[in-house]
Parts: C-alpha cells; sequence; structure tokens
C-alpha cells in the first residue's frame, strides 16, 4: 500500500518504507527522529512554484499543473518509479511531508502522479 503521512506524527511499523519527498528539511525534527529510509528531495517541485504557492501568487491547481510538468521532464523520475514499485512489493511505502495542509500539497500530487504511472 502506498500512503502519506505527516512527518510530525510518529513513525509506525505499518509505515513501511519511508521516503521524505521534501526539498527542504523540515524544522524542528532530528534525522534520528525522523526515521527516513530516503529522502527523496529531487521529487519535490521546485524552489520557484513551491515558494510561489506558499506566498499566494498561485492557486493550487495551477500549482499542480505546473508540479506535473516538472515531474514529466524530472530526470530522476524512472528511478524513483522503479524504487517505489520495488519497495512495494516488499510492504507498504508512506510518502512522509511537513507540509501544514494535509489536502493541498505536492505530495497529494506526487501520490496521484505515482499511481498513474506505476
Amino acid at each position: 500500500m502506498l500512503k502519506l503521512k505527516r512527518l510530525y506524527e510518529p513513525a509506525e511499523t505499518e509505515d513501511g518504507y519511508r521516503i521524505l519527498v521534501d526539498r527542504l528539511w523540515p524544522r524542528g525534527v532530528s534525522k534520528e527522529k525522523a526515521k527516513l529510509d530516503e529522502w527523496a528531495r529531487n521529487m519535490a517541485p521546485s524552489n520557484e512554484i513551491r515558494t510561489d504557492f506558499h506566498h499566494q501568487k498561485m492557486d493550487f491547481q495551477a500549482f499542480k499543473e505546473g508540479y506535473l510538468a516538472e515531474l514529466s521532464g524530472n530526470q530522476f523520475r524512472m528511478a524513483f518509479l522503479d524504487k517505489v514499485r520495488k519497495e512495494l512489493e516488499k510492504g507498504n511505502v508512506t510518502f512522509l511531508f511537513a507540509a501544514k495542509s494535509e489536502e493541498e500539497n505536492h505530495e497529494r500530487v506526487l501520490l496521484e502522479w505515482v499511481f498513474e504511472n506505476l
């Protein structure tokens, strides 16, 4: 199963393989406490669209379209998909994020994109 979880929530066995998919390291969380298996920062949106979205210079739909365009040209996308596919064969994979909004964030966009491309 592929799922999402805020990094600030405690790690659980059911999380399986834990991947942080944020470009920046989340504030207030030590690397030990995060209990990551991987930090896939190259799968996060560019600083430009991330900053524009956070400063409300674009709405979520425009952000999503921009991020999907970036993903389609991301040189790391195939390796990332292969890694996720291999880990899903072993068990759960959890994408971790630090965003406050659990509904409008790039991890949801990434999750949909991974489902469509696996």
